[in-house]
């Protein structure tokens, strides 16, 4: 399992759904290389957007909930001269400021979460129980109305949707979010967050230095608390990024022409779409960024695209995107360069300007437009990405992507073995790849790595061996047909 830049393994992420959308029932667990694969139209964007969702509306899933907004309210209330409270409440915060600091220097105690002031831990948990946030952020990601517009409906009747998220760390719960939400849109909430969290270990060993309320800061936002960040990249991302400044162009120009009262009535993106596009009209490059993102980022160019993605800032404020073909005059704009191209642009550039280790990425189908050659390549950028320290979910229907995963997952494999007989710079072990295999109108099935058949769905199988049967069978009459001797039956 990786770790972050600061030795902490990222927690254990388990996903409950039941009636959601087209998904009868998925348990998911999110490793560093999460694969969800099956027929078309039995959820695999669904359960995408809503991971991308409780994301979003969790900021992340760090250690407990809201963790940088837990840092900004405690250094409001307890560090601030907050005028709006009373002499009385002023000093009942400086009180519990100091007793809070007392616990945080006492040698050999580990700083836990139940040692966070009562009304802070009370906001948290009080938060978590309340549906309003989640059910916002989901029908914004979806551009609906109301949560009950996702509740599976099978044989003429609602069924209720649920939701549940663990974050655990080893066998120890951290937190967790439960939701139920029936067709009357009638919301029932769940939610805990374990009070022996340790913040801070003690250490028994030596004089300690005594820490104050800035180092209490660090341990939320630096140390332990860093909230990672979450990315989606939409299906038919090439055609939304040739579209861009068409798109914020007559945005802008509608909200000059029509009045305030009129917006509500505009259609809206879906909120992954809106998200990835605000990444891209806005896309600015970093410039200290991930030198083995960067590396990543330069080796899908070479090995795949064959040339370079070039951005400019024109006079009218809208980035530039440009194909840059290897030992080519002239580079060609997104719309003149084949849909390979226009499909991995965005995740060039999300590479070399967005994504940093610890975040994630969510890519639905990445071998879109690619040759079978191409997606093992993929498969190598995406296992560079979980060594880099990224999560990754991917959405995919190939077999050539499947296969490559499934080598990868042998080669490391062997490497524990210590009987590798080359040196490999890409390798998985089976513990981080987890395959969920998506049917109409069946649950959610974890496909297990075999050495033989790796990660692949038993129909892939079915398929192949349908076709070379046909096969045969048409080759025996051709034979036959033209008085040639029988094929063989294999």
């Amino acid at each position: 399992m990786r770790k972050t830049e600061h030795g902490q393994q990222p927690p254990d992420i388990h996903i409950v759904v039941e009636n959601f959308g087209p998904i009868e029932k998925a348990e998911i667990d999110l490793r560093p290389l999460t694969v969800f694969v099956g027929e078309s139209n039995t959820g695999k964007t669904y359960l995408s957007a809503l991971i991308y969702a409780l994301y979003q509306s969790f900021e992340g899933f760090s250690q407990f909930p809201w963790a940088s907004k837990a840092a900004s309210y405690l250094r409001f209330t307890y560090r601030s001269r907050n005028q709006s409270v009373g002499i009385q409440e002023q000093v009942d915060l400086q009180v519990e400021t100091l007793e809070m600091l007392e616990k945080l220097n006492t040698h050999g105690r580990p700083f836990t979460f139940s040692d966070l002031p009562d009304r802070m831990r009370s906001w948290l948990e009080s938060d978590l129980k309340k549906p309003t946030a989640f059910e916002d952020e989901l029908q914004r990601c979806f551009d609906l109305e109301s949560t009950s517009e996702l509740i599976r409906f099978t044989d003429g009747t609602w069924n209720e949707l649920k939701v549940s998220l663990n974050v655990r760390e080893g066998d120890r719960l951290l937190w967790s979010f439960d939701i139920m939400h029936d067709s009357d849109s009638n919301s029932t909430v769940d939610g805990f967050i374990n009070k022996d969290i340790v913040l801070k270990p003690g250490n028994g060993e030596g004089p300690e230095e005594t820490l104050d309320f800035e180092d209490l800061m660090r341990l939320f936002r630096v140390y332990r608390w860093e909230v990672p960040q979450s990315y989606y990249l939409p299906a038919a991302r090439g055609g939304i990024v040739q579209s861009r400044r068409v798109i914020a162009s007559s945005l802008i120009d509608r909200v000059h022409r029509i009045s305030l009262e009129t917006l509500p009535e505009i259609r809206a993106f879906s909120g992954v779409i809106a998200d990835f596009l605000k990444q891209i009209i806005n896309y600015k490059e970093r410039s200290k960024s991930s030198d083995r993102i960067l590396e990543i980022a330069e080796a899908l160019e070479a090995n795949v695209l064959h040339g370079e993605i070039r951005v400019s800032e024109p006079a009218g404020g809208f980035p530039e995107f440009r194909y840059h073909p290897r030992k080519a005059e002239r580079s060609l704009s997104m719309s003149r360069s084949s849909s390979m191209v226009s499909e991995l642009a965005p995740l060039v550039l999300f590479l070399r300007g967005v994504i940093q280790p610890g975040d994630t990425l969510i890519i639905e189908e990445p071998e879109a437009h690619l040759h079978p050659g191409a997606q093992t390549t993929i498969a190598l950028i995406l296992t560079g990405l979980v060594r880099a320290g990224v999560r990754v979910i991917i959405t995919t229907h190939s077999d050539w992507l499947l296969e490559q995963i499934g080598n990868l997952v042998r080669e490391g494999e062997v490497m524990k073995q210590g009987n590798n007989k080359t040196e490999s710079a890409a390798w998985l072990t089976k513990e981080e790849v987890g395959a969920w295999w998506f049917r109409t109108d069946k649950p959610v099935q974890e496909i297990p790595f075999e050495h033989i058949s790796g990660i692949e769905p038993k129909e892939y199988g079915e398929v192949a061996e349908k076709l070379y049967n046909r096969s045969v069978d048409l080759r025996t009459q051709l034979e036959e047909a033209t008085g040639g001797t029988e094929v063989e039956q294999e």
